[in-house]
C-alpha cells in the first residue's frame, strides 16, 4: 500500500452564507425556504420550546412543512438513529439546529448522513460548532466518545444578536474560554509550520486571543452593545474560521482533550464545554512548564489566571466543582485524555496520565514552583490512596492547588 500522501487537500473553510443582525431571524424565511420546504428542526427540549414562537411564524410564513425533534438526552448514537428514523417519516429535505454546541452537533451530522442542507441557529455565544465542519458525539451519558469530519461547513449560518443576548451570561464566559484556546493550541502544534494556510490560521488565533483580551471584560458588563457583538463575533464566527482555514491541527491540542477526559466524570457535568476548555488551558500551559521547562508558559498561564478572574472562568479544579473528585477518578480523566489518537498527542513533547494529572492538580500553582520538582509532585499523586479525594489545602514541599 502507497503511503504517498494525496496531491489535494479538502478544506471545509465557511458556512455556504452568514446572515447576522438583530431580529436577523424574522428576516430569514426566503434564505431558508430556498434551502428545502420541509424542515427537520433539532434543538433540546428546552430550547424547542423558547424558539418556537419566534421561528414557527417564519416558517409558516414560507409555507414550510415543519417537524420538530429533541436530541435528547445528548449527541449520542441512539439520538442519532432516532432523528434519522424522524428524517425518514417526515420525508424531510432540510435540517435546522437550534441550541447550544451539542444541539449545532446534531444537527450538522443528521444532515450529513442525510445528505441534507444544514441550517445552524445558535441562541448562544458559548461554541463556534455553528460555524464548522465538526461534530462531536458523546455517550447518552455525556461522556465524549469521538468526533466526525464533515463533508462542509453548514448551508446557512443565522446569527440573531437578540436571540443570543437572551442567553445566560455564563454561555458568553464560556464562549470566550473555547474561542481563546484557539492561540494556545494552535501555536503549539502549528506554530512552526511554514504553510501558508496554517500561518494564516495561527495569526488569526492570536488576533482572536488579543479581541477577547481587550473587549470580553467590557462586552460583559454591556450586553447588546457593539463590543459584545464583537465579541460574540469573536466567540462564534471567528473562531470557526480558524478552524477552518488550518483544519484539525489548528483546531485542538491539550485544552479540549482534557475536556474530553473530564466529561468521563459525572461530577463534571454542571459545568459547561468552554469552561472545561479554559481549564484546560490552564493544564496545557503546566505541562509546559512541568515537562518542557517552559518559562514562557508561566507567564502565559498567570496571565490567564488574572483573566479568568475576571470574566468568571475556572481556575482549578475547585471552581469546577470537582474538589471532591477522589485522585482515582481524575486518574481515570487523565488517561482517557491520553489515549492514542487523542488531541493531547499534537503537543510537541510526550506526555503520559501522572504527567496530566499533575499539571491538572496545580493550576494555580505560583511561579516558584519548580519544573523540576515535578518527577516529586507526580509520586505523590500516583503513590495517594484511591479512595482519597482531592483536598485544596495540601501541601508537602509543594503547593498543589486545585
Amino acid at each position: 500500500m502507497s503511503t504517498t500522501a494525496p496531491p489535494w487537500l479538502s478544506l471545509s473553510i465557511a458556512p455556504a452564507q452568514v446572515l447576522r443582525g438583530s431580529g436577523i431571524l424574522a428576516q430569514a424565511g426566503a434564505a431558508l425556504a430556498r434551502l428545502g420546504q420541509r424542515p427537520l428542526v433539532i434543538g433540546g427540549d428546552r430550547t424547542l420550546a423558547d424558539i418556537r414562537p419566534r421561528l414557527q411564524p417564519v416558517l409558516q410564513g414560507q409555507s414550510l412543512e415543519t417537524a420538530w425533534a429533541s436530541y435528547s438526552p445528548d449527541c449520542s448514537e441512539t439520538s442519532l438513529e432516532h432523528l434519522q428514523q424522524m428524517v425518514v417519516a417526515h420525508r424531510a429535505d432540510l435540517i435546522i439546529g437550534v441550541g447550544g454546541g451539542k444541539a449545532m452537533d446534531t444537527a450538522k451530522l443528521v444532515a450529513h448522513y442525510g445528505h441534507l442542507p444544514v441550517v445552524t441557529l445558535p441562541t448562544s455565544a458559548a461554541t463556534c460548532a455553528a460555524w464548522t465542519a465538526l461534530s462531536n458525539v458523546y455517550s447518552r451519558e455525556g461522556a465524549f466518545l469521538y468526533d466526525v469530519p464533515l463533508s462542509h461547513c453548514p448551508d446557512l449560518l443565522l446569527l440573531d444578536y437578540e436571540l443570543v443576548q437572551t442567553a445566560p451570561k455564563r454561555t458568553l464566559v464560556a464562549g470566550i474560554g473555547d474561542a481563546i484556546a484557539k492561540w494556545y493550541e494552535a501555536s503549539v502544534s502549528s506554530g512552526h509550520s511554514q504553510q501558508s494556510l496554517l500561518i494564516s490560521a495561527v495569526q488569526q488565533a492570536r488576533v482572536l486571543r488579543d479581541i477577547l483580551f481587550q473587549k470580553s471584560s467590557q462586552a460583559l458588563q454591556e450586553p447588546g452593545s457593539q463590543t459584545w457583538r464583537d465579541v460574540v463575533d469573536a466567540t462564534v464566527l471567528l473562531a470557526g474560521v480558524i478552524g477552518g482555514i488550518g483544519g484539525a491541527q489548528c483546531r485542538t491540542v491539550a485544552a479540549h482533550a482534557v475536556h474530553n477526559g473530564l466529561t468521563h466524570l459525572a461530577a463534571s457535568h454542571g459545568t459547561i464545554h468552554g469552561e472545561k476548555v479554559a481549564y484546560g488551558i490552564l493544564v496545557q500551559l503546566r505541562l509546559e512548564e512541568l515537562v518542557q521547562g517552559n518559562q514562557l508558559a508561566t507567564t502565559a498561564r498567570l496571565q490567564l489566571l488574572k483573566f479568568y478572574s475576571e470574566i468568571g472562568l475556572p481556575t482549578s479544579l475547585t471552581e469546577l466543582g470537582l474538589s471532591q473528585t477522589s485522585l482515582a477518578d481524575l486518574q481515570r480523566a487523565a488517561e482517557i485524555a491520553c489515549l492514542p489518537g487523542s488531541d493531547i498527542h499534537r503537543l510537541p513533547f510526550k506526555v503520559d496520565p501522572a504527567q496530566l494529572l499533575a499539571a491538572m492538580v496545580s493550576t494555580t500553582a505560583p511561579v516558584n514552583d519548580r519544573a523540576h520538582e515535578f518527577s516529586n509532585l507526580s509520586c505523590n499523586l500516583t503513590g495517594s490512596s484511591q479512595n482519597s479525594e482531592l483536598n485544596p489545602q495540601h501541601s508537602s514541599n509543594h503547593e498543589v492547588q486545585a
